[in-house]
């Protein structure tokens, strides 16, 4: 049998609800602009263009409610708040129809974003991997099985020391749950383990170290962390 040269990676998992089992995550997909009003409040057009997607490592989740360090090299770190998706089935050219069959699970999670450094990539027609995909970048409630829950509406909110700033429903996706399913599975095949951020409302701004963050989706669950 081969060897490893150096100790292999642990593997990044969430825990699920109610259990001490563990989902494993493979891969993180987030999904841009894909709440109108937040698609202006960045400064784009919030009409129904195709999707497109950023990543982040697996290993950039945050869980159990664990601090999360201010990071480096940035002075502006926003909240979006994001119902997550976990594929349990994979696939490729999933339709529509067909498409919530793959689903695992949901939970809330966190895109944390260094929003100086995006800002300057995208001015510069640069990757956003390093304001997007940075170390313990996604903070991530417990993921909670499937079992018929309608991601098609459904309050998603986040508070910042208590203080409401993104409010608004799952309704107002630009492209739902099982639309981004079946698009992203044209572009790559989609594998258990997968994760899906399905993107933002509006009222996204800063927070500083000592802030607490506590995000909700009904239906789901919830989301924590505190700044550090």
């Amino acid at each position: 049998m081969p060897e490893y040269v150096i100790p292999p990676a642990a593997i990044a998992a969430l825990p699920i609800a109610g259990s001490n089992a563990l989902f494993p995550v493979r891969r993180i997909f987030c999904v841009g602009r894909n709440y109108a009003e937040h698609a202006i409040e960045m400064g784009s057009d919030p009409t129904r263009e195709p999707p497109f997607y950023f990543t982040k490592p697996a290993d950039a989740v945050v869980i159990g409610g664990a601090d999360m360090p201010y990071p480096t090299v940035t002075k502006s770190l926003h909240h979006e708040m994001e119902l997550v998706v976990a594929i349990g089935t994979g696939g490729t050219n999933i339709s529509i129809e067909d498409a919530l069959k793959h689903v695992w699970g949901y939970c809330c999670g966190l895109d944390m974003t260094r929003r100086d450094i995006q800002n300057e990539a995208k001015k510069t027609g640069r990757p956003w991997d390093m304001g997007k995909g940075f170390d313990l970048s996604a903070p991530m409630g417990p993921l909670v099985p499937a079992n018929g829950f309608d991601p098609s509406k459904g309050r998603i909110e986040l508070k910042v020391d208590g203080r409401v700033t993104q409010t608004s429903d799952l309704a107002k996706l630009i492209w739902s749950v099982p639309e981004v399913i079946a698009n992203l599975s044209q572009l790559v095949a989609l594998a258990p383990g997968d994760l899906i951020m399905t993107g933002t409302p509006e009222g996204v701004a800063a927070v500083v170290r000592g802030d607490v963050l506590e995000g909700m989706v009904e239906g789901v669950g919830e989301v924590r962390t505190t700044i550090v």
